[in-house]
């Protein structure tokens, strides 16, 4: 019996290869799967329809400029706590106000988030950021980012039982990958331009589903190997370091940076970016900003411990790093 003819004029057969498909499982599986950490609240806020929200001084400029995207948003600042929290009897959630809480460097457990969200009655948005591996606790709208873990060029992913009313567009990142694939054969500075430029493009972007290509490549990550080694990595310079530190961080399965808060902290990150140790201020945008904020963004060093480096470099780091502080 003769086959159908196929009229699918867009299935091709032969040919080169393109990237290798893969079939391993992302971590986040459930989750929606978006393009950029900032459309996940973007999502949130359409989806919720917020009207009023508490961020931390201590940020990213990132969350203010979605925030810009809504002007019918009310926007409150609050101070954090030494352990990352917020100071909580400075600043009282009342109505419908919403609750931002940032889980800075992946140091607050689940009894701290659930407190928060209790606090908020609910109204609560969790920034997971920097904790790729820490999963969301039940029922509470979670956001996560897979750039800052993973060699991609985009992704987020968020945890919602909301649905927002419209269609969205599929993000597209090939010509985008520039970065990424650069940095695999020659240095970082070689291509750092292309990653501030990926960086940037998000600013204009609207909320897009994430692309087919950091869908695949996030299945073919080894994500117990890499939190694996990322937990030991922070192990290692809490053990050479912890002694300068004047934080006192615990070590989490896929820790996001090991951080350091010393004093000169901001001599110090010019002085380890001149020996190619690129230790970033992560969060410029909070200098001048009441409490801690301003003393954490210029002198916590947070220190690289990604699944790219072993043992010696982290002893290698820390060997430079007590070197040019003298």
């Amino acid at each position: 019996m003769a086959m159908p003819k196929d009229n699918n004029t867009t299935r091709e057969i032969g040919g080169y290869f393109e990237l290798e498909r893969f079939y391993g499982h992302e971590l986040h599986e459930g989750a929606l799967a978006l393009d950029c950490a900032r459309n996940c609240l973007a999502y949130v806020i359409e989806a919720r329809g917020i009207e009023s929200i508490w961020v931390p001084y201590f940020l990213c400029n990132s969350v203010d400029l979605v925030l810009a995207r809504y002007p019918q948003v009310a926007v409150h600042k609050y101070e954090i706590a030494a352990n990352f929290e917020p100071v909580w009897d400075t600043f009282e959630l009342a109505g419908d106000d919403y609750l931002y809480l940032v889980d800075f460097y992946g140091q607050l457990s689940d009894e701290q988030i659930a407190n928060a969200a209790e606090r908020a009655g609910g109204r609560i948005v969790v920034d997971e950021v920097m904790a790729y591996w820490h999963m969301p606790v039940d029922g509470l709208d979670t956001l996560y980012s897979c750039r800052k873990f993973i060699g991609v060029a985009d992704g987020a992913y968020l945890y919602t039982s909301a649905r927002i009313g419209r269609e969205l567009e599929v993000c597209r990142s090939n010509d985008k990958m520039g970065f990424v694939l650069g940095r695999a054969e020659q240095s970082a500075n070689d291509f750092y331009p292309g990653s501030v430029a990926n960086n940037r493009r998000f600013r204009e972007e609207d909320i897009q589903w994430m692309s087919p290509i950091t869908h695949n490549l996030l299945r073919a990550v080894d994500y117990d190997r890499a939190a694996t080694r990322r937990k030991a990595n922070f192990e290692v310079l809490a053990e050479e370091l912890g002694e300068l530190n004047q934080l006192t961080p615990r070590a989490t399965y896929g820790a996001f940076m090991y951080p350091l808060l010393i004093e000169g902290g901001e001599k110090l990150r010019k002085q380890l970016q001149s020996r190619k140790i690129y230790v970033s201020m992560l969060w410029d945008y909070a200098l001048g900003t009441p409490g801690l904020g301003d003393r954490y963004a210029r002198d916590i060093l947070p220190m690289p411990v990604d699944q790219r480096y072993d043992e010696d470099d982290m002893r290698y780091m820390a060997r430079v790093l007590r070197e040019l502080r003298g």
